[in-house]
């Protein structure tokens, strides 16, 4: 008898639901709508933006920031806001973060100026680093058992690689039906629901004792701000601009001075020994490559959509479809597949496919339209992302103590916009630097390859945890 069926045998399936599993899928439910909701914004206006500009009167080097404004108040804050979890409860803070994000959904919405929706956007963003990172805790803890908490990382992966891809397709819908301004008031009724209920199905976590740590604080916010904040501006200003090489080394030098702090203080803002993992450290990689490479995919992909093929906002949206509805699908049968084959080989397989499919995209010619073009990349990268996601989740978590689990989080979530951060200033800056006018595709060809090195950084990452170090004994008997 095989040691699985063996230990099927001595731990047989429950045949009984725990006593709690309706108030927990209900928890569940309600905290992975808050999390589409977050992560629906880093894209939801995209295709709203050339309407946005018109009406209040952007100019061209201004409007990114309506993006790079969330981008960088909810990648900069993670940390700090996952330590605030930790510290004074991860319900608590997920509902005054989801608070105020809702509030300045609202205030964007009734915008009439740039400075108004920029800032909104910004205040967003804050409300969205400090609500994100107890979202995975509070999953976790939500369920009763842990195929249940399996299921649940799979689907909070599937809305987070897939909300941004989904935010599109709403954005279209939006705009063309309704107004820009929907994209940010649809959050309004959906925040409030999500605020009144969760207090009443989810339950508070344990709170962490001890002092908070300042330094750590300051140091992690202005490491991650300054680093988000130089790659959005490098592909305007040049990656040898004093501008962002300045930026890079302040991060940089705070990042280092955070790592000296938190060896030292007696309740650290960020464990060191969530850094010691070496299987921690490659899933963070494969995490920052596969986010950077998929939010560069959908940088050129709007653009060939609406310039090349000629779409409006909704059917450039629609177009989007594919990669969401693979990525739920996935969603539904990888928590399975990890059991049966485990969480690496199913990383590695779902990282070479969605490399592949950049590299298929860097083909396109002028000739090339959206079904034979387009499509099937982006189901294939739909169906791989789901594929991997949730494993790379779940490795980052595993062996983290439930009182750490809110700065883990904020960990994971920091390197996906990290990596996102990344993968659309690389991107852009290869797309801008082989620009030909009137020539969409000649410039796209470079920034496709782009975001298939970035994926492919996070392949090479996947393997390492594959492929296994000979042990010091067995080196010294080959000898």
């Amino acid at each position: 008898m095989s040691s699985l069926t063996l230990e099927r045998a001595q731990n047989p399936a429950p045949t009984e639901l725990p006593p709690n599993a309706g108030k927990a899928a209900l928890g569940i439910f309600i905290v992975l709508i808050a999390q589409l909701m977050l992560v629906l914004d880093a894209t939801v206006v995209n295709v709203a933006l050339p309407h946005i500009a018109t009406d209040l009167h952007f100019g061209p080097a201004s409007l990114s920031w309506v993006l790079d404004g969330y981008t960088l108040a909810f990648g900069g804050l993670l940390l700090l806001g996952g330590r605030l979890g930790d510290v004074y409860g991860r319900r608590r803070m997920f509902w005054s973060g989801l608070a105020v994000f809702t509030l300045f959904s609202f205030v964007g919405g009734l915008s009439t100026s740039p400075g108004m929706l920029v800032a909104a956007r910004a205040l967003q963003g804050v409300g969205a680093a400090v609500a994100a990172p107890s979202v995975l805790a509070l999953l976790t803890t939500s369920a009763p058992d842990e195929a249940a908490r399996n299921r649940a990382l799979a689907l909070f992966t599937a809305v987070s690689s897939g909300g941004g891809a989904l935010g599109l397709v709403l954005g279209g819908v939006l705009t063309d039906l309704i107004s820009w301004r929907w994209t940010l008031f649809i959050n309004v009724p959906i925040g409030i629901a999500v605020l009144a209920t969760v207090r009443r199905h989810v339950d508070e976590t344990p709170r962490r004792p001890g002092r908070f740590d300042i330094v750590g604080a300051i140091t992690a916010t202005g490491g991650a701000v300054s680093i988000v904040w130089a790659l959005v501006g490098a592909p305007d200003h040049g990656w040898d601009s004093a501008r962002t090489i300045s930026g890079l080394v302040l991060g940089g030098l705070l990042l280092l001075a955070l790592a000296v702090t938190e060896s030292r203080v007696a309740h650290p803002m960020l464990r060191p020994a969530l850094l010691r993992s070496r299987t921690r450290i490659a899933s963070l990689i494969t995490m920052a490559g596969m986010y950077g490479g998929m939010l560069a995919m959908f940088f050129l992909m709007v653009q060939f959509l609406e310039d090349d093929l000629g779409y409006g906002p909704l059917k450039a949206g629609l177009a989007f479809l594919p990669m969401p509805l693979g990525i739920f699908a996935m969603s539904r049968v990888s928590p399975r597949l990890v059991g049966l084959v485990g969480a690496k080989p199913l990383i590695v397989l779902g990282t070479l496919a969605t490399t592949l499919s950049y590299v298929r995209l860097s083909q396109l010619h002028a000739g090339s339209g959206y079904w034979d073009g387009a499509f099937l990349s982006l189901l294939v990268t739909g169906l791989s992302s789901g594929l991997s996601f949730m494993p790379v989740t779940s490795l980052v978590l595993k062996d983290v103590e439930p009182e750490h689990a809110g700065a883990a989080s904020g960990l994971l979530q920091t390197m996906q916009q990290l990596g996102g951060s990344v993968g659309l200033a690389v991107v852009a800056s290869a797309f801008a630097a082989h620009a030909v006018p009137g020539d969409f595709l000649h410039g796209a060809h470079y920034g496709f390859v782009a975001a298939a090195i970035l994926t492919g950084i996070a392949l090479i990452a996947a393997v390492s945890q594959v492929v296994r170090r000979p042990s010091p004994r067995l080196a010294l008997d080959a000898d």
